[in-house]
């Protein structure tokens, strides 16, 4: 039988807020454990919560994005369960009312298509603390720094259809709020995060199979590798014929298996009920539009306008818009250079591989934009060739000096004295008679290797079109 999977995700994305979401303490990640939770977040009795504006601002920033309905009124409520980390002994959430109702956006697949993957709603909460299980022997610590930090949680259809789609839908949620400077998103800080609601059906079925849930996975990787382990494990059990139970499972990406956590809770089990120490939360259009205004240009406008305005391929762009960071980088080349697409070229290719290789993001590169530039104006004003700009790019990877005293301290400058390169030519000449007639008898493919011999004499610093005009006057 042929199976099709049905995915849903719910994206935790962490507020870049100054303080939490009902209280004043500092939120930075990092700190020492237990150092940045006042007596609110230790659910010390007669403590009252205080909404984070902020963190409101943020959610109808992130809503309007993705041309989402948003909540005019939003009412906070009490998600009640026992856990070390949460010591009031539930969780402040958003219910029936959030912040940020039905939306929508649109993916890039890997074949270039796009799909439409529905948003249900995206809702304010706050975090629960953090269990530490290593350095106690047989017991628990509890870190309670990150307790009542904000949380946007973003909720999709079950649209998704497998591991490449769910993939492509976290990688432009994470730019989005990226542009958007809401969250810094690293997933391996757990800043954003992810459960995967997986379930199969037979193939062009419509009615839903039963989903599992798997908790918390922090890497685009790991998601990809969850959900095809998941699909696969529901596919065996149904085909030997048992049944796939409603649950919660721990995804271990070492083993590539997930084991149960505990069976799938229902609303009911939560007694949710409206936070009776927050009133409902009202805004009106002025507001709105106020933080409407405010908006960055997106990731899908940015792309497009680098098509119609820099000349680029769809997936040039497409790869440039991907993060904000690159599409600054990448513009700020231009820009400086004159030259989009030879800026393009070189960010997309020498400049990814050297982060690639690395492992090192964008902000550690040892090339800044305006030094990548001034060697793309030297290539272009032909003081170096393309072939020696590669040279000189592997020289600005350990040498911090000015792309012009790289090339001058080196002896990289090209040629281009007529005299001497007339003089490259005749030798070329007379050492190849043999291609020199081929040549003059009309086999012009032969001219790009005696232009190749003539710069391996020069030791690549002859002006490649120079010489390449000079040998055909020659010859000819």
């Amino acid at each position: 039988m042929e199976w099709e999977a049905v995915i849903g995700l719910e994206v935790h994305v962490s507020l870049s807020t100054n303080t939490k979401l009902f209280s004043g303490t500092a939120s930075i990640f990092g700190a020492e454990p237990n150092t940045q939770a006042n007596i609110f977040d230790l659910a010390m009795p007669g403590t009252l919560p205080a909404l984070n504006k902020e963190a409101l601002r943020m959610a109808v920033k992130f809503g309007l994005a993705i041309d989402a309905e948003i909540g005019k009124r939003s009412v906070f409520d009490r998600k009640n369960y026992f856990y070390p980390d949460l010591p009031k002994g539930y969780q402040v959430t958003q219910l029936d009312f959030p912040t940020v109702g039905k939306g929508s956006l649109t993916i890039t697949l890997e074949d270039g298509s796009e799909r439409l993957i529905g948003v249900t709603r995206a809702h304010i909460e706050e975090n629960a603390g953090k269990s530490l299980h290593e350095d106690f022997h047989g017991m628990s610590g509890i870190d309670l720094n990150r307790s009542g930090e904000p949380l946007l949680e973003i909720v999709s259809e079950p649209e998704i259809r497998n591991a490449k789609e769910a993939v492509a839908y976290l990688k432009k949620l994470h730019a989005i709020v990226r542009y958007l400077d809401i969250s810094d998103a690293i997933m391996a800080q757990g800043s954003m995060r992810c459960d995967v609601n997986v379930s199969i059906r037979p193939k062009g079925g419509t009615e839903l199979g039963t989903r599992t849930e798997l908790k918390n996975i922090n890497s685009f990787r790991f998601v990809e590798k969850a959900i095809n382990s998941e699909i696969q494990r529901q596919q065996d059990v149904l085909e030997d014929g048992g049944s796939v139970i409603q649950e919660t499972r721990r995804y271990d990406a070492e083993r590539d298996t997930s084991s149960p956590m505990r069976s799938k809770e229902f609303a009911n089990d939560y007694r949710y009920f409206p936070e009776p120490d927050l009133l409902p939360v009202e805004i009106d259009d002025t507001y709105i539009e106020a933080i409407r205004a405010t908006l960055p240009e997106l990731p899908d406008a940015k792309r497009a306008r680098f098509v119609s305005e820099y000349g680029l391929s769809d997936y040039d762009a497409g790869v440039l818009t991907a993060t904000r960071e690159m599409a600054e980088y990448f513009e700020t080349v231009a820009l400086s250079s004159g030259d989009a697409k030879m800026a393009a070229n070189w960010v997309t290719g020498d400049l990814q591989a050297i982060l690639n290789k690395n492992n090192w993001d964008l902000a550690k590169s040892p090339i800044q934009a305006e030094r990548l530039a001034m060697l793309i104006k030297r290539i272009k004003d032909s003081t170096i060739s393309g072939k020696i700009g590669k040279t000189v790019f592997e020289a600005m990877l350990e040498d911090e000096s000015e792309v012009d005293k790289i090339i001058e301290s080196r002896g990289l400058k090209q040629v281009t004295d007529s005299g001497a390169i007339e003089s490259l030519v005749d030798e070329v000449i007379t050492s190849n008679p043999e291609q020199v007639q081929q040549f003059r008898d009309g086999k012009e493919a032969v001219l790009g290797f005696l232009v190749g011999q003539a710069m391996k004499l020069s030791q690549g610093k002859a002006n490649p079109g120079q010489v390449n005009q000079l040998l055909r006057e020659k010859m000819q």
